[in-house]
C-alpha cells in the first residue's frame, strides 16, 4: 500500500466496501494473483475506527466459493452474495453497484470516511455525492485498472501494492500454458526456424 496520510490511526469512523468481482479479475489480469483480504482491510483501516467492513460477492452456479467466503468472514468482513444471472441468449448479468452505492449513502451518516475498493467509474457518482455530504472518500485499488475520473473525485487513492496479494497456483499454471501455446504456434508458423536451444 501507499503511505497513508494525516487520517492515519486517528479517531476517524470508517466503513469499507469491496467489489470483489472487479478486484478479483484486476488481480489476475495484472498478476496472476489473489488478494490476501484480511492484510487488505488491515492496511486500510490503520487504527481508525471500523464501523463495517463489507464484501460483495457474485456466486457463479458451478463454482464452490464457499472457503473463500469463509475467509472473508474470519477477516472481518460481511460478505453479501448473490448468483450470477445467465441469459438465454448466453450473456451474464451479476454486479452490485446499485446495492453498494445503496449501502454506503444509508450508513454515510454513521462515517466520517468511506474505503471504496473498486476501480470502477460508473461509482463517480457515489463518490461525489458523499464528498458533497462531507463524507471523506478513499478509493483503493489496482492504478492501471482504475478509471481516471474515479481517482480525480476521491479524497485520497490508495494503490494495491503486491504485498498484499498471494499467487494462486492456478494462474501461474494457467499463464505459462498460454505462453507455451503461443510459443507452439510461433515455432511451427511458416518461415519460423527454431534453433536447437529453443
Amino acid at each position: 500500500m501507499v503511505t497513508h496520510t494525516i487520517y492515519e490511526n486517528s479517531s476517524q469512523r470508517l466503513a469499507i466496501f469491496v467489489d470483489v468481482q472487479n478486484m478479483f479479475y484486476s488481480a489476475k489480469a495484472l498478476y496472476q494473483s489473489k488478494i490476501d483480504y484480511s492484510k487488505l482491510l488491515e492496511e486500510i483501516v490503520r487504527g481508525r475506527e471500523l464501523v463495517r467492513a463489507i464484501a460483495y460477492v457474485v456466486q457463479k452456479p458451478d463454482v464452490d466459493q464457499s472457503s473463500f467466503l469463509e475467509a472473508l468472514r474470519r477477516s472481518g468482513y460481511e460478505v453479501k452474495q448473490k448468483e450470477l444471472t445467465i441469459r438465454e441468449d448466453g450473456s451474464t448479468k451479476g454486479d452490485w453497484k446499485m446495492e453498494i452505492a445503496l449501502d454506503a449513502i444509508t450508513i454515510e451518516p454513521k462515517l466520517d470516511c468511506v474505503a471504496l475498493v473498486s476501480g470502477d467509474g460508473d461509482f463517480v457518482p457515489l463518490v461525489q455525492a458523499l464528498n458533497a455530504r462531507g463524507c471523506r472518500t478513499e478509493v483503493v485499488s489496482f492504478e492501471q485498472c482504475t478509471s481516471n475520473d474515479l481517482m480525480r473525485d476521491s479524497d485520497q487513492f490508495i494503490s494495491i501494492e503486491p504485498e498484499v496479494l498471494f499467487k494462486e497456483e492456478k494462474f501461474v499454471r494457467q499463464a505459462a500454458e498460454r505462453r507455451h501455446e503461443r510459443h507452439s504456434v510461433m515455432s511451427h508458423a511458416p518461415g519460423h526456424y527454431s534453433s536447437g536451444g529453443d
